[in-house]
Formats: C-alpha cells, structure tokens, sequence
C-alpha cells in the first residue's frame, strides 16, 4: 500500500488557481459582543469606552469608538461572551492589541471604525 501524499497532477482541478489565499484566510466571525476598550487615546491620556464589537477573528477585531485613536496605539479589550445554548455559563475575554486601522465613521465623523490586530495571548474567565 502506497502511504506517500498524492501529487497535484493525480488529482487534476482538485487544485484551484488562488485556493491557497483562500485556505489562509482567517475566519472571522459577524457578531455583536459588548465590550470595553481601553488605553491610551490620540493625545496621549488613559481613556475606557464601552461600546460593541462588530466583528472578530484570532487575529483582528473590528469595533466603533467616541475615543480619538492613533495607529499603532495599544489596548485592552475586555468582552462578555452571553450564556448560550452550548456555553452554560457566560464568559469574560481578556484581549489585547494594537490599532491598525482608525477611520472616521461615515458622514457624522462622531465616532472611528476601528480594527485592531490582537495579541497572541488572551486570558478567558467564568462570568457569573
């Protein structure tokens, strides 16, 4: 029995030209989470919103702030994840990251979209 992989050319159109971006991708989930942002705003002082995030992958995490930010600034993102059918109790993650990418919200300038690339390390608690 032959237990070396199959070649691309044993298997024609199994391979699709781009599908190797496509398997790199990271999935991101649509979903509305309330949270806590906080760090260091555009002028430098110590600032904490709340607000929600629209989007969120194990790289990056998508929210809308007040709070004037600078790329590159750090931040702390505290969420709360509800009790669920599959999740019996809620849950509190612990996030961080660095801003990169702050653009004003379109047409009233109030707030900034904002996505920021997070950090490798996460700290997840049981919220009662």
């Amino acid at each position: 029995m032959n237990t070396e992989p199959a070649s691309p050319r044993a298997f024609p159109g199994a391979y699709l030209r781009g599908a190797g971006a496509e398997a790199r991708r990271e999935r991101a989930f649509d979903l509305v989470l309330p949270a806590l942002v906080s760090g260091e705003d555009a002028s430098g002082k110590r600032f904490e919103e709340r607000t929600d995030i629209s989007s969120i992958s194990a790289q990056e995490v998508l929210f809308r702030l007040r709070t004037r930010l600078i790329i590159g600034s750090r931040l702390a993102i505290h969420l709360d994840v509800p009790r669920t059918l599959i999740l019996e109790k809620p849950l509190r993650l612990f996030l961080s990251g660095s801003v990169v990418s702050a653009r004003a919200d379109d047409g009233r300038g109030h707030r900034q979209n904002v996505a920021a690339r997070l950090d490798r390390t996460y700290r997840l608690i049981t919220n009662s």
